[in-house]
């Protein structure tokens, strides 16, 4: 497609910051399509996930704060999302007639809200405006529960992120998801003396979190002896991706301007592009257990990045005598064997030693993996992309042919899930920063339906964060324990972390 804009357009999509030459190349994707991923088969023990014994486990958890020793260790946090999604059933609740089965949702709610852990914040903005919550229940009074639960006139759950939302119930306290990230970071993403957080947020939300963190910081600086650096970004406007009507031409809104919707977390990959760290810990926001059940998790960050740390010295060294050239074949076999057998990259025919040297110089993420037990999803995968080159990635499911039967029966092989548990190397030998732009597969994004006022329109995402934006990168995967994964999709999941 070689769609035209007429300069009132162009003019309206520089001033975004986007380029209008990628706009075109982008825009096209919605008549051709992305292509589904070539999956080779599932990526399992001994092919392809790491397995640690408990020796090793131990070995690695001992080696960790040796191994980070100057070095900027920083978590990531995509947390910018609104928790509207997350809400999807309760909003159902709204409607005048409600089926059998929404019936019993709203039963069970009701029945369980004392449970909840905004409970006593709901209760109190329901007394606040004259109502009496227990009342409220009693008379299956929902929709009025509901609307101060989900508006603005209430605690306006429905509007806010993630990150604000009450998660955890204590004996004596009620904690936010970002609360609990913080305590999290605080027993592996240190130097003893820094705390070093990274929030990716939206722009409407980002006084609330400067001000929930502000409150929170005095409590935790004094209670772990260390100082927060916590700072954000929000998505850059130029990653938003232009929608398509029905008929894949530009869709545009009430007054005649050209529709941009935002990319999806693949738009990440720049905000990860702008951190300044060696090692980067990444973890959805939603992804948190209590305190007192923090001992897997915290092991096992330290386990992947002593790990990761390991392997990056060796490759580095390798780098440098690669560089420098003229390597003996003797030589020349040990560096393909580490990169087969411990970076997991399948080299092919003989390279030259130029070739060898790229393979290897590259950004590298350990992923950690835990054993599927039938959660939604991605799962990790060998893919061959379009040159016919095999690697590791993480696949989603709406990325599979699903009318393909051997595609099919690859995907039901599948033992392990993408929980989003990943440490991060985004700096080379010399110590410099990659341009993380350069790894991503712009074959990899994702369309879907989504409407704008009443009317249907097509959206684009762009490459997912951990999925296609990550997609050229040195994948490993380490298989980690399930207690390691505590997301929260639905409001009805709190209910299993209280």
């Amino acid at each position: 497609m070689n769609q035209e804009f007429s300069t009132q357009d162009v003019a309206f999509i520089e001033n975004r910051g986007s380029n209008i030459e990628d706009v075109k190349k982008q825009f096209a994707n919605f008549e051709k399509g992305f292509p589904f991923a070539n999956i080779v088969r599932p990526a399992s023990k001994e092919d392809g996930i790491l397995v640690l014994d408990n020796d090793q486990v131990a070995e690695l958890e001992n080696e960790f704060y040796f191994a980070i020793e100057n070095k900027k260790i920083e978590k990531f946090v995509p947390a910018s999302g609104a928790a509207s999604r997350m809400f999807k059933d309760l909003y159902a609740l709204l409607e005048d007639e409600l089926d059998e089965k929404q019936l019993e949702i709203a039963e069970d709610f009701l029945k369980n809200l004392h449970r909840y852990p905004f409970f006593e914040e709901l209760r109190d903005v329901l007394n606040k405006n004259g109502y009496n919550i227990d009342y409220e229940i009693s008379n299956n009074n929902l929709k009025l529960i509901l609307r101060y639960l989900l508006d603005k006139e209430g605690l306006n759950y429905g509007n806010l992120p993630k990150a604000l939302l009450l998660f955890h119930r204590y004996d004596n306290q009620i904690r936010t998801s970002l609360e609990e990230h913080i305590i999290e970071a605080s027993l592996y993403a240190n130097n003893g003396k820094e705390s070093f957080l990274h929030f990716t947020v939206s722009e409407h939300h980002l006084d609330l979190f400067k001000q929930k963190v502000s409150e929170l910081l005095p409590k935790y600086e004094q209670k772990f002896g260390l100082k927060y650096i916590i700072t954000y970004s929000t998505q850059a406007a130029y990653t938003d991706t232009l929608a398509a009507t029905e008929n894949n031409e530009p869709f545009r809104d009430e007054n005649g301007n050209l529709l941009f919707r935002p990319g999806g977390h693949g738009a990440l990959i720049y905000n990860l592009n702008n951190r300044d760290a060696d090692i980067i810990f990444i973890k959805n926001i939603d992804n948190v257990t209590k305190e007192q059940n923090l001992t897997p998790t915290i092991t096992y960050k330290k386990v992947i990045a002593a790990y990761l740390i390991q392997l990056q010295n060796i490759q580095f060294q390798y780098l440098r005598m690669l560089k420098e050239g003229n390597l003996d074949p003797m030589t020349l076999c040990e560096i393909m064997d580490f990169a087969e057998s411990k970076l997991m990259i399948s080299i092919g025919e003989q390279p030259s030693e130029e070739e060898l040297f790229e393979l290897l110089n590259r950004p590298v993420r350990i992923c950690g993996m835990v054993k599927n037990e039938g959660e939604p999803g991605g799962g990790p995968f060998w893919v061959t992309n379009s040159n016919n080159e095999c690697s590791l990635q993480i696949v989603e499911s709406s990325q599979i042919d699903k009318k393909n039967p051997e595609k099919v029966q690859i995907m039901n092989k599948s033992t392990h899930f993408n929980p989003v548990d990943m440490v991060c190397a985004i700096k080379d030998y010399k110590g410099e920063k990659f341009n993380l732009t350069k790894y991503v597969d712009p074959n990899t994004g994702f369309i879907s339906t989504k409407s704008y006022n009443g009317m249907t329109l097509k959206a684009m995402e762009l490459p997912g964060l951990w999925n296609g934006a990550m997609a050229n990168w040195i994948t490993i995967f380490v298989e980690v324990p399930l207690a390691t994964f505590n997301p929260v999709k639905t409001v009805f999941d709190l209910l299993n972390r209280n």
